[in-house]
């Protein structure tokens, strides 16, 4: 409840993802991706990133779930 009072958390002006062009939603043009972050056990985690058209997935431990540590692995995996 903290977190949400002083704004903390949140991402600024945020779009959601019902407002995403056309061209993306029917998958007609390769090249758009999709990322997420899955936690495990004992502070693992997987970045995963699916490109829209083809599926094709990419699997990526992180060492940690911060920004920096995300976008290291992502940046030596590709």
């Amino acid at each position: 409840a903290s977190l949400k009072r002083n704004s903390l958390g949140q991402i600024k002006d945020a779009v959601s993802i019902s407002k995403r062009p056309a061209c993306v939603e029917d998958r007609a043009i390769p090249g758009h991706w999709e990322g997420d972050l899955i936690g495990g056990s004992k502070n693992s985690y997987i970045a995963t990133l699916v490109e829209r058209q083809t599926r094709y997935v990419m699997l990526i431990k992180v060492a940690n779930k911060d920004t920096s540590s995300v976008i290291s692995g992502l940046i030596k995996h590709t």
